[in-house]
Order: C-alpha cells, then sequence, then structure tokens
C-alpha cells in the first residue's frame, strides 16, 4: 500500500478571493456579506408582550439553540442600521421577560415576511400578518397558531454588544415548554424535516426551504474515529474521478479494507473481473466506486474496498 498523502487534487486551487475588513465597506454592504456567508440561518419568530399586554411579532434569522439542558436558545435583535433605534421586540422583553419563539414553516413564511415589515409601535403583526394568537401555558407572549411548533421561553439574560446600527443584543432565553404538531412526527415521535418544511434565511431577499430534494443525509459516526484523510491510499488521493466529497466519503469509514475483503471482490465482483481486464482498470474502479458511493450510505464501505482494489489489485 502506498504511503498516505496529505494532498489531494480534489482541494480548490488558484482560485482568488476578495478580502474584506470590517469597516472597508459601508455598513450596509458589510452586514450582507455576513448574512449573505452565513446560512442558511433558522428562523425564530419571536412573539413578546409590553407591560401593557399588547402583542408583537417579529422574524428573527441571527439565532440558534445553545443547549439543551438546560434547553437555551439566543436570538439577537439588533439596532437598526438607518436610524439606530430598538426594535420593539427588545423593549418589550425589557418589560416582560419572556418570549414564544415559533417555527417558521413554508406555508406561513410570506405571512412572516408582512410581520417584518417595520410598523409603528402598539401596531399588532398578528392582525397585519393574519396569524392566530393562541394563549400560551405558561409565558404571557402569545404562541402563533399556524406554526408547527411553539416554544415558550423565559429571558434570563440581554447582552448588549453596542451602541451604534447594526449592533446587536443578545436575547437570551431558557425554554420552558414546547409544542408540536403531531404532524410532523414520524411513528416513533421523531421530526420529519419534510413535514415539517422548516424555511431558512441567507442573505438578501434569499430563502431556503428544507424539504425534499433539499433534505441530505450524511450518516457518519461521531461516537468512534475514523480514518481520516491522510490512512486514504495514494491512488485514491490523486485520483481524479473522485471529488473532495467522495474522498470525506471514503475518509469517514470506520477501518481500512482489508486486502483480504479486496481479493474477494476479484473473486465474486463480475464487475471488477471485468474493469480489471479493460484498459484502464484504476480509473473504471473509481468510476465503480464513485458510483457505489453515490447510491446510498449503507453501500460506502462496499466502495471503500472497490476503490482500495485499485491500488492492491492493479
Amino acid at each position: 500500500m502506498s504511503t498516505p498523502s496529505n494532498t489531494t487534487n480534489a482541494q480548490p486551487t488558484n482560485h482568488p478571493y476578495r478580502t474584506i475588513d470590517p469597516g472597508s465597506v459601508p455598513r450596509h454592504d458589510f452586514h450582507q456579506f455576513i448574512v449573505g456567508a452565513i446560512g442558511p440561518r433558522p428562523i425564530a419568530f419571536v412573539s413578546t408582550v409590553d407591560k401593557d399586554g399588547n402583542p408583537n411579532l417579529a422574524p428573527y434569522s441571527f439565532f440558534n439553540a445553545f443547549s439543551s439542558n438546560p434547553p437555551i436558545f439566543v436570538f439577537s435583535s439588533n439596532r437598526r442600521a438607518t436610524n439606530n433605534t430598538v426594535k420593539d421586540t427588545l423593549a418589550n422583553v425589557r418589560e416582560v421577560p419572556e418570549v414564544v419563539i415559533n417555527a417558521v414553516n413554508f406555508s406561513i413564511v410570506r405571512q412572516m415576511a408582512v410581520a417584518s415589515a417595520q410598523f409603528d409601535k402598539g401596531v399588532n403583526e398578528f392582525t397585519k400578518s393574519g396569524l392566530t394568537p393562541v394563549p400560551s401555558d405558561l409565558v404571557r407572549p402569545f404562541r402563533v397558531g399556524e406554526s408547527p411548533i411553539n416554544m415558550e421561553c423565559k429571558v434570563t439574560d440581554i447582552i448588549t454588544l453596542g451602541d451604534q446600527g447594526g449592533a446587536g443584543h443578545l436575547i437570551i432565553c431558557e425554554m420552558l415548554r414546547m409544542h408540536i404538531r403531531e404532524e410532523v412526527l414520524d411513528d416513533r415521535g421523531r421530526i420529519l424535516p419534510d413535514k415539517l418544511d422548516l424555511m431558512g434565511r441567507l442573505g438578501r431577499a434569499y430563502y431556503v426551504r428544507a424539504s425534499g430534494s433539499a433534505i441530505y443525509t450524511i450518516a457518519q459516526a461521531i461516537e468512534a474515529p475514523c480514518i481520516g484523510f491522510d490512512s486514504l491510499a495514494q491512488s485514491i488521493l490523486q485520483s481524479h474521478v473522485f471529488t473532495g466529497n467522495n474522498l470525506g466519503q471514503l475518509a469517514g469509514l470506520p477501518a481500512i479494507p482489508t486486502k483480504a475483503e479486496v481479493l474477494e471482490l476479484k473473486e465474486t465482483d463480475a464487475r471488477v473481473q471485468a474493469i480489471l481486464a479493460s484498459q484502464n482498470p484504476l480509473e473504471g474502479l473509481h468510476r465503480y466506486a464513485k458510483e457505489v458511493l453515490e447510491r446510498d450510505e449503507e453501500s460506502r464501505p462496499l466502495a471503500g474496498r472497490i476503490a482500495w482494489a485499485g491500488e492492491w489489485l492493479v
């Protein structure tokens, strides 16, 4: 077996980069570079109330989960870049430190867009967007009745990151109760992405729909080590057939195929036999391995044996 190499022809070369430092371009343009580069981002459709009980509903894509025990979410309500004012959500959680974070799926994404408009304080975005306010169990803000998932939370902290337009305020929330529609769960009680049909935020007016062909399964055990790129055979690393993702699939194998497993292919796999008798057996084996890799995740060990056949049988 050849000595593994740390280089591969699948790595990008000679691609020019634009280098941008904060403050070197207008603030709005820099913001768009950030939101265009970091995505897709989940959308927190945040329901709040002020001290008088007036509801507010607004989407935030600077949002994610950061702990499951305790269940902690963080979203950022940024100061407006145009006039350096704060949004009603931030003012509300300072008065009533409770929120409901609602999931945004495809069926309500245009109504969410309506709620994102800059209405005057006191305007009810539930009314403007046509969405249904549903009383929560443990907090004062309303749930969005049309959303497939509602998470009732208490606000535990607000961290201010600056006082200029575009500066964020990290609103740290602890979830107290979650509501999930039964229709998005499978028979084992697990969320089905196609049924949930979530929307994600990109830059500018771009969104992504997380269902159908956009769902991609990557099976990679994380409890045990894998062989890694440095254990791939030289013939595999230098192949012009495999993409970087293909090499990643092979590098994710739990063990290098044994020579006995590879020799068995020569005796049992008619296609391997035909490839070995061809004019370019190495390329043929790699193309066969690539085809198997792209068939399904369960076939990855077989693809590994075929790929290593090019190292031991050619």
